[in-house]
């Protein structure tokens, strides 16, 4: 949600800095890793009980980075199918990175988890089949389909979970039975174009 109504008021922070890299020879795909590597960096440093902040800034900067390597492919016209499919890769090890490390230092939330791990599976699994069978409309290279939990607002669910982990089982299922709401959501939307599209079509 966040990142359909806000990318309007962040691109005025995103362009300046593809801008830079730009400027120094990095590739898209260098800021891609650099936002993996960054991203596991934070989920590292919380398993190893770093104060608070050093995860937290961590794990927004990756995102920040996640967000600046597309920018920066639009910009020197260098998108590519395997920039994309490392960008949802990378992005999955760095979610499932801090999923580890929150199952391995609290063992009690260890159902939360693997319930946040299958609605994770079932999200992208929607996401990126409608990705590929509806129409791109957009300026990503595949069609990205809206919904209630996307990039930016599982961030924001990342740092409530870890400012707040003494209830970190609890923060785990609502961040999964959110993610869950946003699967069928997308499901739902993806039938109903599918559908028009066939009734378009006369199939």
């Amino acid at each position: 949600m966040l990142d359909t109504y806000g990318r309007k008021y962040a691109d005025k922070f995103i362009e300046p800095a593809a801008g830079l890299f730009e400027k120094i020879k990095w590739k898209p795909t260098h800021v891609t890793v650099a936002a993996l590597v960054t991203g596991l960096a934070a989920a590292v440093s919380y398993f190893l009980e770093a104060p608070v902040a050093i995860p937290l800034v961590l794990l927004w900067f990756s995102g920040y980075l996640d967000t600046v390597d597309g920018a920066l492919a639009r910009r020197t016209k260098q998108t590519t199918p395997v920039g994309t499919m490392l960008d949802i890769f990378f992005d999955r090890v760095v979610e499932l990175s801090f999923i580890v490390s929150f199952a391995v230092r609290f063992p009690e939330s260890v159902f939360s988890q693997l319930f946040l791990v299958c609605a994770i599976v079932l999200s992208m699994t929607v996401f990126l089949t409608s990705g590929t069978l509806l129409k791109n409309n957009g300026i990503k290279s595949f069609r990205y389909q809206t919904g209630l939990m996307e990039r930016t607002d599982g961030f924001v669910m990342f740092t409530i979970m870890i400012l707040f982990d003494d209830y970190m089982k609890y923060t785990a299922a609502v961040y999964a039975l959110l993610i869950l709401f946003t699967a069928f959501q997308r499901l739902i939307l993806a039938i109903n174009e599918l559908r028009k599209t066939e009734e378009r079509n006369g199939n």
